[in-house]
């Protein structure tokens, strides 16, 4: 059995994971006393009891609170985007390759994935790690979410029987070019410079399809439709949460369908000329509560599926 403080549990990411957690056969949650949440010597003092902490904070106040943990067998795992691209931190993404799941068994600090970075990275980085995506590439990603990933306020608005007629509609933003997955994105994957990002909010609770289109022939070597489904079906063959997909039969394809799961399927369509390649998953799963407890589970020694 091991002692779990999430701080943040407030947030959407927090209750997701207090959810999970307390269905945990080897998980005793520790709780702070509600009048006690902004105290900084409580949570010091939880923070330094527990054998994992969870950081369901903002980025300044998650850097903040990493301080507050002296304890040095204290597996800190952090769903801000503070850490990302921090050296001195893990990236916990598992199936990316043995060398990142060895990684994260051994390691102190684990950066959570953004949720649309999961989507992306888990599309483009077996390319680029095969040898098959040019690093310089002119990658475009296009993006489509749920709700809930703009947090309790989002969910606010959405929610709000006197809403704007506008929130039926969906909805581009990160206009600028500025997301702030941007830089996990292009480090992570190995590419030459950020990709042209297109995230799209839509009208309903979580979900969440990210896709890459990719003209075969400017690949480094031209795979047809089937070669590169293929070639994801090899990559991914040994995880237990992602798995490859052809088109759906009545051309539709989702962003809903995964809820309250760490899986995440990437689905293969178009011809052999042009592909589009999607990952749909949980944005509130897989994009980031699910994907904490897998990562949890592989540092502390369990098996990564345990209470997923």
């Amino acid at each position: 059995m091991i002692k779990v403080f999430i701080d943040g549990q407030a947030g959407t990411t927090g209750l997701q994971l207090k959810n999970k957690l307390s269905a945990h056969p080897y998980v005793e949650l520790i709780e702070i006393e509600e009048s006690k949440r902004k105290d900084e010597a409580e949570r010091s003092k939880l923070m330094n009891e527990a054998d994992v902490v969870f950081l369901c904070l903002p980025d300044a106040a998650a850097v903040e609170a990493v301080t507050l943990v002296t304890n040095p067998d204290t597996v800190i795992i952090d769903a801000s985007t503070a850490h990302r691209v921090n050296d001195e931190w893990t990236y916990g993404f598992s199936e990316l390759s043995s060398d990142h799941k060895e990684a994260i068994s051994k390691s102190k600090r684990i950066a959570n994935p953004g949720c649309h970075a999961t989507g992306f990275i888990s599309i483009v980085y077996p390319l680029v790690a095969g040898g098959i995506m040019p690093k310089n590439y002119p990658v475009t990603a296009h993006s489509i979410t749920g709700y809930s990933g703009g947090g309790n306020k989002m969910i606010g608005e959405y929610e709000d029987e006197n809403r704007a007629s506008f929130y039926k509609s969906p909805r581009q933003y990160g206009l600028t070019q500025k997301h702030k997955h941007l830089p996990e994105m292009k480090k992570i994957t190995g590419l030459a410079f950020e990709p042209v990002f297109n995230p799209i909010v839509s009208d309903f609770y979580c979900g969440m399809a990210v896709s890459v289109p990719v003209y075969t022939g400017l690949l480094n070597r031209k795979l047809s439709l089937y070669e590169l489904k293929e070639y994801y079906i090899r990559y991914y063959q040994n995880s237990k949460f992602i798995s490859v997909h052809s088109g759906p039969e009545d051309g539709f394809l989702p962003a809903t369908g995964l809820e309250g799961t760490n899986n995440l399927r990437i689905f293969i369509c178009g011809n052999d000329e042009r592909v589009t390649v999607t990952a749909v998953f949980d944005n509130l799963g897989k994009g980031a509560s699910s994907a904490a407890i897998q990562n949890m589970n592989i540092a502390m020694g369990f098996d990564e599926a345990t209470a997923l």
